[in-house]
């Protein structure tokens, strides 16, 4: 197998075993690089971020990072400010609670969680809220030996919007996160992206779609795709046991 490469992985959303587990398939040296979603669902979102932090690897932003940015700064606000916080909102349904206890900033009670004002897992949360804002909407990585267009790398599939760069900010920024349709065969780029669920990582002629599930199913995978040699490595959930998803 080449070194060197780049491999771009899917959505993780806080599946941190299953990351470790992806990057043992993948040359040491590997280039990683995440289409954003590292957060919510999963027990550990918290060490998936500080894995990409502390290995400088290259993140876009997802969707559910904005969902941290803007409930994330909120919820310290209100603990700063000893009002009462909000815990009934889409964050915490689309995997927020799980987010904050891997920070410890809230209880595994059974019943309701409770705040914990844990001044580490608030400096820490406040550090990371800080880089997720510092992190772009996509990667271009312009033009590659064989691919037939520039190459970029979002969350979501940008290739039908790409125009909207360069004349709608606030629309493009809106699609970039959320848009979940395959780009059609007029798309000026080749899109590389997560967000939208495939069963099994999808090449289509301008594009790689390559959320496998992680975080969202008992029978998902978490999915890589090398640029350079379009090979594709991935790892199942089923291959853990309770003990090591704890």
């Amino acid at each position: 197998m080449q070194r060197g490469m780049h491999y771009v992985i899917g959505d993780v959303h806080g599946e941190y075993q299953m990351l470790l587990a992806l990057v043992d398939k993948l040359p040491t040296d590997a280039k990683l690089i995440f289409v954003g979603d590292l957060v919510n669902r999963g027990k550990q979102s918290r060490e998936v971020i500080k894995f990409a932090r502390e290995n400088a690897f290259a993140v876009v932003r997802g969707n559910h990072e904005e969902y941290m940015l803007e409930h994330g700064r909120n919820f310290i606000e209100g603990i700063e400010k000893d009002k009462r916080v909000n815990l009934h909102n889409m964050w915490m349904y689309v995997g927020g609670v799980q987010m904050l206890q891997s920070y410890r900033v809230l209880s595994k009670a059974s019943d309701e969680p409770k705040v914990l004002k844990n001044e580490e897992g608030i400096a820490s949360l406040k550090r990371d809220l800080e880089w997720i804002a510092s992190l772009p909407l996509f990667i271009d990585m312009g033009e590659i030996e064989n691919y037939h267009l520039p190459l970029v790398i979002s969350h979501g599939s940008i290739g039908d919007f790409w125009h909207l760069k360069e004349t709608n900010r606030k629309h493009f920024e809106f699609y970039i996160l959320s848009n979940r349709r395959r780009p059609s065969s007029n798309s000026p780029i080749f899109n590389i992206y997560g967000h939208t669920v495939v069963p099994s990582v999808v090449k289509g002629k301008n594009f790689v779609s390559l959320d496998t599930g992680c975080g969202k199913s008992h029978d998902a995978k978490l999915s890589a795709y090398c640029i350079e040699s379009g090979e594709v490595f991935e790892v199942s959930k089923a291959e853990f046991s309770e003990e090591e998803k704890v």
